[in-house]
């Protein structure tokens, strides 16, 4: 499948590199234009004869966040992939929304499954990824959400309203405390140390659980959870003395 895209990087050399990679990696993606700055890219990206695909953004431009040019859009009907030195705190943003991102210097292998990733006509939710993006970036919004993508959709969701997560063999399903079951298509390990600033811990194997959500904790031989939805979660052997510790620390922090 042929795809369009638009490359928007302020260094020449890097938009170059890209575009000699795109070129020899992933022969089916066609730059139709490129802008090294604010002001071309809004030209660029307003231009209502160019329909890209995909568009690859540094989310530096000329030391600046990049959302100063998002804001100015009226409507996102592409996907974007973010290009960025590597900065821990916007991959795990990036993550967090759905967002797809390639750090420099570029890894011919991640640009390739980044634009695998890309469907096209599908860019509606570009918007609402955003604001979870820049919400996490920012790491002012107390009340965080994470976009969740199933197979058919995505789903944006406070980290506060969800239970629990299973796992299910290479998906995650999710529950939340509204008893909505969302079923995403990553593994559960993708969300451990993504979740853990949150009060969640991984229990099991199978299970990451909110610790706000925890109605019994049954110690012994067969410790288990029950939670605030009524579900039995067994926590395994391996991972009891580290919960336990997990709860006292907690404990510490509320008296």
């Amino acid at each position: 499948m042929n795809l369009h895209a638009i490359i928007i990087e302020d260094e020449q050399a890097s938009l170059d590199n890209l575009k000699n990679i795109l070129k020899n990696y992933c022969p089916h993606v066609k730059v139709i234009a490129e802008a090294r700055n604010v002001e071309e890219g809004e030209l660029v990206l307003t231009d209502k004869s160019l329909k890209p695909d995909v568009v690859f953004l540094d989310i530096n431009l000329n030391n600046e966040l990049v959302f100063g040019l998002l804001d100015k859009l009226e409507t996102i009907n592409y996907e974007i992939i973010f290009v960025t030195s590597y900065q821990e705190y916007a991959v795990k943003a990036c993550a967090y929304s759905c967002i797809g991102y390639i750090s420099k210097p570029i890894d011919p292998k991640n640009l390739v499954d980044a634009v695998a990733r890309v469907k096209p006509n599908q860019g509606d939710d570009m918007k609402d990824k955003l604001d979870v993006f820049r919400g996490h970036l920012s790491n002012l919004n107390p009340f965080k959400k994470i976009t969740i993508a199933s197979l058919d959709e995505m789903h944006f969701v406070h980290i506060h309203e969800i239970v629990r997560l299973q796992s299910d063999d290479n998906y995650t399903i999710f529950y939340t405390k509204n008893k909505e079951k969302i079923v995403a298509s990553k593994t559960i390990r993708t969300y451990e140390e993504m979740f853990a600033p949150f009060n969640f811990f991984r229990v099991h194997r199978s299970h990451i659980i909110n610790l706000n959500y925890i109605q019994k904790f049954i110690k012994g031989d067969h410790a288990h959870l029950i939670m605030d939805d009524g579900q039995k979660i067994e926590v395994s052997r391996r991972r009891k003395s580290a919960f336990s510790d997990k709860l006292k620390e907690l404990q510490k922090e509320l008296a």
